[in-house]
């Protein structure tokens, strides 16, 4: 059964067991439940009623307004037990070296966006935000976020001159940036040290967090593809739209408000950005832990109590690596409920040995930038990718164009309120794309129960006569336990045909014989590769997924 949609949240602020002192409120709107306990408010997104005139609102604009019905079916209200209203009020935000609770962090954010509107940001400004994971990094978001800011989210790494496109793009007048994001001297940028630093002590404005505003923009998030498929583009997305998409997820995988999430993934992205808010949605606890240094966030871990991690398959193989190096570190995962995983294929051999490990198996997702998060294995439902989110419909359509039969393959194509607004046009301005079914460019099958199957991107080869899918074929190798991912390049003797390069992710560096060994035992003949090349650990790129082009130009070097 799926989890039940939980209410978007519990009074904690005054009247609702907070003190009066230290507390802030979050406001959004949404529709109100009339699901109330004693000593607790009406379940809504705002934990205190809010001023028509909130600092964070333009003058005159009720703060809360009731939004569009999107159809989805209704779902009984669920109260909050006493253990999760108590470890609910107990959130807290776990840095590297600081810990705050919720309450407090929040207050913060509050002084944070004062301090970020004397910097001249106002609501509806585009505004970068280029900078890695971090207590800070949090705590600026959630204040343009208050703001109402149309924020541009770049990956830290980003190179400058694609970060100076990006503004120029946008019409960004300013970036908060850390001191690890390379930028340009002629964008304006203040670093985030120097907003977090003038707003410690700072007299309260107010004492109400809201995204009302954020929410209302057609253009509150403008995140930028991989463009592992070609060239990136900018995905324009509805701060509203994505808060939603949020409340699908938590009430499916079941984040409950005494969960302590550690996410080991970029906050920049579509993931990791979705757990930070998840976390703020239930009002539980989250970790931010340097997930590139996985020994330490295994170690944080424990210290912190984690329940739930996210991560993309490549780290939970380095994680279960060092576990079997230091079995000690075990120890420090015994808390956990929830392996859940995205971002990546993910193969099932891997899954069974966490199963193996810990008595619970990964669970998978499927999701993209633009369409936002659509299907989820669950605990009551660790079939592969799981179904679809309630107000959400997928579809397996073939070659010709036709609903596909349960276990036929063909392109996945989804039906979902939460997609983006648009693409960025060269002006700025928002280029819309229609509502209804989009195809994603994936393969994949539903099984008799609705649950999704990813196979790859539909990208084809031709070779020896035979239309090849080189993920498929890497989905092959994954069930004879063989990480493998293929790189065709054209074959330079036979013009029109291709040729295999198997790259090989071996800890134990064995050659390239016992591979090609291995493979040709469980592939035919006109699948098999040309050439076999066995690295430790697959370069990745930003997103934590194997590195398509840094593969092509090792395969073509």
């Amino acid at each position: 059964m799926r989890a039940t949609r939980r209410p978007r949240c519990a009074a904690y602020g005054p009247g609702g067991g907070g003190r009066a002192d230290d507390s802030t409120s979050r406001c959004f709107p949404a529709p109100a439940t009339t699901s109330t306990r004693a000593g607790e408010r009406s379940s809504t997104w705002c934990t205190t009623s809010c001023s028509p005139k909130s600092p964070s609102m333009p003058s005159g604009k009720p703060a809360s307004k009731t939004r569009e019905p999107r159809g989805d079916p209704p779902r009984a209200p669920v109260l909050l037990s006493e253990k999760e209203r108590v470890r609910s009020m107990t959130a807290k935000i776990y840095a590297l070296d600081s810990v705050q609770t919720l309450a407090d962090f929040e207050l913060d954010a509050l002084r944070v966006a004062d301090v970020i509107r004397e910097h001249g940001v106002t609501h509806g400004d585009r505004v970068i935000f280029k900078a890695g994971n971090s207590a800070a990094y949090v705590s600026v978001l959630f204040a343009l976020m208050h703001v109402g800011a149309s924020i541009v989210l770049i990956d830290q790494q980003e190179h400058p001159d694609e970060t100076r496109r990006i503004a120029e793009r946008t019409g960004a007048a300013i970036a908060f940036v850390d001191d690890d994001a390379p930028i340009h001297t002629d964008i304006r940028a203040v670093n985030l040290y120097e907003l977090i630093a003038p707003a410690a002590g700072r007299p309260l404005t107010t004492r109400e967090l809201s995204f009302d505003a954020w929410a209302d923009r057609r253009d509150g998030l403008i995140m930028w593809t991989s463009g592992s498929t070609g060239e990136p583009k900018g995905a324009v997305k509805s701060g509203r739209k994505f808060l939603t998409n949020l409340e699908r997820n938590a009430a499916q995988v079941g984040h409950r408000p005494d969960d302590v999430l550690l996410p080991l993934l970029p906050f920049a992205h579509q993931y990791g950005l979705s757990m930070v808010l998840i976390a703020w949605l239930t009002r539980c606890s989250l970790v931010i832990a340097p997930y590139k240094r996985l020994d330490r966030a295994v170690q944080m871990a424990g210290r912190t109590g984690a329940t739930v991690i996210d991560a993309t398959p490549s780290s939970y193989r380095t994680m279960l690596n060092l576990v079997g190096r230091k079995p000690s570190l075990r120890t420090q995962l015994e808390g956990v409920r929830m392996f859940c995983s995205g971002a990546a294929p993910l193969d099932g051999a891997l899954s069974e040995r966490y199963v193996a490990e810990f008595g619970l198996p990964l669970l998978d997702s499927y999701g993209s930038t633009e369409l936002g998060n659509i299907a989820f294995a669950t605990l009551e439902n660790p079939v592969s990718c799981g179904r679809a989110m309630d107000g959400i419909k997928l579809r397996i359509i073939d070659e010709d164009g036709h609903p596909a039969a349960p276990g036929e393959a063909g392109e996945i194509e989804v039906d979902t309120p939460d997609a983006l607004e648009g693409h960025l046009a060269a002006d700025g301005t928002i280029d819309a794309v229609p509502t209804g079914w989009q195809s994603t460019g994936d393969l994949g099958y539903l099984d008799g129960n609705d649950n999704l199957f990813v196979l790859g991107r539909k990208f084809a080869v031709h070779r020896s006569g035979y239309t090849l899918h080189p993920e498929l074929i890497e989905r092959k190798a994954a069930l004879a336990e063989i990480s493998t991912r293929i790189v065709p390049l054209p074959d330079e003797r036979r013009a029109g045909d291709t040729q295999l390069v198997f790259f090989v992710e071996d800890e134990e560096l064995r050659d390239g014989k016992h591979w090609r060994e291995r493979l040709c035992q469980v592939l035919p003949v006109y699948e098999q590769p040309n050439r076999v090349e066995v690295l430790e650990n697959f370069p990745l790129n930003r997103n934590g997924k194997p590195d398509k082009r840094r593969l092509e130009q090792i395969a073509r070097g």
